[in-house]
């Protein structure tokens, strides 16, 4: 296969704006744990514990995408100096191997998602929770009139398992 200056260039842009991405999610992270951390301090709640040790997965999750990502950018640089040098098979592997790391990358932020799925089960969980010691709390409704319509979050009934 030939391989020429341009090709490796190509990589460029999605890198750069796949930084930009993973530094906001790095900074979202950060705010979020010095806030349940505010949190628990002041409550000492076991949700916010909970949640931090979601976060701090996710912390590490993104480090590492943002490592892979930069040694992809780097592999990528380097690829397009030994084109330039005339070097172009050498400068294929590196690019293959530039790509390598962006899958991982990629896969490490599939990865990252996921677990944020999980940080916000633990979040839906604990208010599922709460409506049912408000339900219980309330006293009995049942000969009131009054019926009560399942609450609803985008048009689907609110699950009470975990897992569903």
């Amino acid at each position: 296969m030939e391989i020429s200056l341009n090709t490796p260039a190509l990589l460029f842009p999605a890198v750069s704006l796949l930084l930009i991405a993973y530094t906001n999610r790095y900074l979202t992270i950060a705010k979020l744990i010095r806030d349940l951390k505010t949190e628990y301090d002041k409550e000492q709640d076991v949700v916010s514990l909970r949640q931090i040790a979601f976060l701090k997965r996710r912390e590490r999750f993104i480090r590492n995408m943002q490592t892979f990502a930069i040694a992809s950018i780097f592999c990528c640089t380097f690829s397009m100096a030994l084109i330039f040098f005339h070097e172009a098979q050498w400068g294929g592997y590196l690019f293959g191997a530039a790509l390598v790391l962006m899958l991982i990358s990629l896969a490490i932020a599939l990865r990252d998602i996921i677990t944020a799925g999980g940080a916000l089960m633990i979040e839906l969980k604990e208010m599922e929770e709460h409506l049912g010691d408000n339900e219980t709390d309330g006293g009995d409704d049942e000969g009131s009139g009054q019926d009560e319509e399942p609450v609803q979050t985008g048009g689907e009934d609110l699950v009470t398992e975990e897992g569903q």
